[in-house]
């Protein structure tokens, strides 16, 4: 079952690459731009993501996919890497997978020229653990 954080990550990386979520039969359609903000989510996104989860709301779908984000919170569908690209992809952990990945319809995707979606890295938190990474070498010579 894909937890929430999973499902928010999921549109988090595909807002990172110009995927909509559609609701309202294509009535409607969400793409939070810029969709990080430092080490968070951006309110944008923060607050698209309210909207996407609320209950009126229960017919959203990712641009691409079939599946709601509703049937992606249930114990169905499971987030596992593209074997193509690498990015997120509902998968049903019982029955047939989904049809396509997202990416389908993206031109010159995959790029490994291009920085890949990503989550929000507190700079923080990494240059903290490169300075434990080199007390701990500095440490072990010295032993």
């Amino acid at each position: 079952m894909a937890t929430k954080q999973e499902v928010k990550k999921y549109l988090a990386y595909w807002f990172q690459l110009g995927k909509k979520v559609v609701t309202g039969n294509g009535q409607a359609s969400f793409l939070p731009q810029p969709v990080l903000k430092g080490d968070r989510y951006s309110e944008e996104f923060e607050a698209c993501w309210q909207k996407i989860i609320s209950p009126e709301n229960s017919d959203c779908y990712l641009e691409g996919t079939q599946e709601t984000i509703a049937e992606l919170l249930t114990p169905t569908w499971e987030l596992e890497p593209c074997s193509r690209c690498n990015m997120p992809v509902a998968m049903r952990n019982v029955g047939m997978p989904a049809v396509l990945c997202p990416c389908n319809d993206l031109p010159g995707w995959p790029n490994s020229e291009l920085p890949s979606p990503r989550s929000p890295i507190s700079s923080q938190e990494q240059l903290m653990a490169i300075r434990d990474r080199l007390l701990s070498n500095i440490s072990s010579k010295n032993n």
